[in-house]
């Protein structure tokens, strides 16, 4: 996978710019998980959701990880209903969510 599969030309500047970041993180499993999920989602999410998005985009790599992956709790502060649709979406599939 080479990153977006996605066109960003009917996104505003700064949904194109959190849709570049979300594929460009350091961790290639990070790039293909929040990549694919803000290829997805990143049209339809609302003020709060980009805001949020945002803040976990700034976090660092590994923490998220184990996160996403279950190895470390989630802090209360980023256990919220978007953390969870993340840690829920498959990139393998694209588009539908792990059960």
């Amino acid at each position: 996978m080479t990153g977006t599969t996605v066109t960003s030309a009917d996104l505003d500047p700064r949904r194109r710019r959190i849709l570049f970041r979300a594929w460009h993180r350091g961790i290639r499993e990070m790039d293909l998980m929040l990549g694919s999920f803000c290829d997805r989602e990143i049209a339809t999410m609302n003020e709060a959701e980009i805001v949020e998005f945002e803040g976990i985009l700034a976090l660092d790599d590994r923490e998220l990880v184990k996160w996403v992956t279950g190895e470390t709790e989630i802090p209360a502060n980023y256990d919220t209903p978007l953390f969870t649709r993340i840690r829920a979406f498959d990139p393998e599939i694209f588009g539908t969510n792990r059960t």
